[in-house]
């Protein structure tokens, strides 16, 4: 006898909860958001984190790990060839749920989850562009070239002042965008 999964039971066998969760999983790829219950978002989020994560590597080998919880080609090929371009530049969190009240016939939690496609924010960029410098000058400092820490000390310097600017540049760009959508 299999082992019963811990949480929420979806539908009333394990395979009858696996093509709910495929099917799902379909339908958020198909529409980028959809309304069901709490558990059922709650349950398909980690599910369809783990698709996009392959369809961003987009091997065969991937392709066909999707192919064996989606059950069907064409929402594969939309999630590796239009989808994954848009989370290229992110590193998780693709999904998002949010609580949208009871349903009115029996009164069960109802959220929505959605696929998050909006691009990374400037502030968003500057962190990244700051610990790369960051990294940069760690490394900087246990290489053997570096001889004194005054040299250390300096390339720090630079890094954090590398990253300031990184951030002053894109607060500007921000603040033009705003200004040319008005």
């Amino acid at each position: 006898m299999p082992t019963p999964k811990k949480g929420a039971h979806l539908g009333g066998s394990p395979a009858h909860q696996r093509l709910i969760i495929a099917n799902l999983c379909k339908e958020l790829i198909k529409h980028k958001s959809i309304t069901t219950t709490q558990a059922k978002a709650k349950t398909v989020q980690p599910y369809m984190e783990k698709l996009i994560t392959k369809a961003k590597r987009g091997d065969t080998a991937a392709r066909r790990e999707a192919l064996k919880v989606l059950n069907d080609r064409e929402s594969a090929y939309v999630l590796f060839e239009e989808l994954a371009p848009l989370f290229a530049e992110r590193n998780g969190g693709y999904t998002r749920i949010v609580k949208i009240g009871n349903r009115k016939g029996d009164n069960a939690p109802m959220a929505v989850i959605s696929l998050v496609t909006e691009k990374l924010s400037p502030k968003q960029s500057a962190v990244k562009e700051a610990e790369n410098a960051a990294k940069a000058a760690a490394a900087a400092t246990t290489e053997p070239e570096a001889s004194s820490s005054d040299e250390a000390e300096d390339t720090a310097a630079e890094a954090a002042e590398a990253a300031e600017a990184a951030e002053e540049e894109s607060a500007v760009e921000a603040a033009e965008e705003t200004v040319e959508e008005k």
